[in-house]
């Protein structure tokens, strides 16, 4: 295949890089800025700065589709939140070119937390008690409810904007900070001790081909994790398989979801947190040719991590960075420079020198505002809910239908 993997300033797009770059494939990756780690691997056969797909998603499109002309691409894997753009925009693609995601219908009810609780309902994936608020009075009612709670909005990602009163990141974000809308409602959850659990899929047609649940073997300053470790993803298999059933039989993508487990290590009992309709680090728990195979839908069964897989990202302080405020900058680049790289058997050393770069980039867009590094970094490829330009009536139309969903 002639790939194109976008957002490459990631770990995991660096790693899907590699992978598939490692096994033959013909390789290209893009992000909005020059410096993107996975922009500079020595698996690639080129890349690309684009425009921003938040922000000047028009420009963005057109470029791209200049790009896979000219290098005849086959298929783009998005990596990151770009994907909603691009799904928004399939139509507008090159003719033979393939988009590794899901429809826009499908990633948004997925992205959307209400909305995604309600599909877990429907496929029977356990969830915990989950209270939709759309004002700052709803939100203040539905934390009184709880002893200890978290809540966050609607469409966020990872630990970024997490209101709770519980655990290392307790009053990080004031409630006052916090403002839910109709358009922007937060979901309200009881705080229940367990261990977060994280799954990582492949699905092809509506068959999962490659999956693992993972768990942080170890915490940077009790957010970020650093290593991963594979566990035994039977329940997780089972439970990703049912979610795809119940939201598109014809399903094609990367997936993933965050479980808490409330049971013990003998007895497990896993409810469903959020779904990110991406990949996630548990790919670098999968192997090269397997992660191949499995886009390709080449497998007669799924592959799944051996328990026990053990993996570190590369960089940790960078991962750290992301959950710290600008004003740690100065020391984060010091420790990054003297980290050691733990990116072993790839030889691509190179590719991270460039993880400074990454830092300032979020740096830049975060300038005049009080944000932290994560929020900041992903701010020119996330979305929010908010329409797309140029997308379809119909996708304008399921869009409609998640919002109104919700309420």
């Amino acid at each position: 295949m002639r790939v194109l993997v976008t957002s490459s300033r990631n770990t995991f797009a660096l790693d899907l890089i590699r992978k598939l770059g490692s096994v033959g494939h013909t390789v290209f990756a893009s992000d909005t800025y020059e410096g993107a780690v996975g922009s500079h691997s020595r698996f690639l056969a080129g890349h690309l700065v684009t425009p921003s797909p938040r922000f000047a998603t028009d420009a963005f499109i057109d470029t791209l589709n200049a790009y896979v002309r000219e290098h005849d691409i086959d298929v783009i894997i998005p990596t990151f939140e770009e994907v909603f753009y691009l799904a928004a925009r399939v139509a507008d693609l090159p003719a033979g070119v393939e988009l590794y995601a899901g429809s826009f219908a499908d990633l948004a009810r997925l992205h959307d937390k209400a909305s995604f609780q309600r599909l877990a309902q429907e496929a029977d994936v356990p969830i915990p008690e989950t209270v939709v608020v759309t004002s700052p009075a709803e939100l203040r009612e539905a934390i009184d409810r709880f002893p200890r709670y978290f809540a966050r909005a609607a469409f966020s990602r990872g630990g970024v904007g997490l209101l709770t009163n519980t655990g290392p990141l307790a009053g990080k974000i004031p409630v006052e900070e916090c403002v839910p809308t109709p358009e922007q409602p937060w979901l309200v959850q009881p705080f229940v001790d367990g261990p977060m659990v994280c799954t990582y899929s492949v699905v092809v047609d509506g068959r999962v081909t490659a999956h693992t649940m993972y768990k942080a073997a170890e915490q940077w300053a009790h957010s970020t994790a650093i290593a991963f470790v594979a566990v035994d993803s039977t329940d997780t298999l089972r439970y990703t398989q049912q979610l795809v059933n119940a939201l598109d039989p014809g399903f094609t993508g990367q997936i993933s979801f965050d479980f808490v487990d409330h049971g013990t290590e003998a007895a497990p009992d896993y409810k469903i947190i959020e779904c990110n309709p991406r990949p996630t680090n548990g790919v670098i728990l999968l192997e090269a040719d397997d992660v191949s195979r499995a886009i390709e839908g080449v497998v007669e069964e799924t592959v799944v991590a051996i328990p026990g897989t053990e993996r570190q990202i590369t960089l940790a302080v960078l991962a750290d960075a992301f959950t710290e405020p600008l004003k740690h900058l100065p020391t984060t680049l010091h420790d990054l420079l003297h980290v050691r790289d733990v990116g072993a058997g790839w030889w691509d050393g190179a590719a991270m020198l460039w993880s400074p770069a990454t830092l300032v980039h979020g740096a830049k867009i975060s300038h005049g505002d009080r944000k932290e590094v994560l929020a900041a970094l992903g701010d020119d490829i996330v979305w929010n809910g908010e329409p797309i330009q140029g997308m379809s009536p119909a996708d304008a139309e399921s869009l409609e239908s998640v919002h109104a969903g919700r309420l």
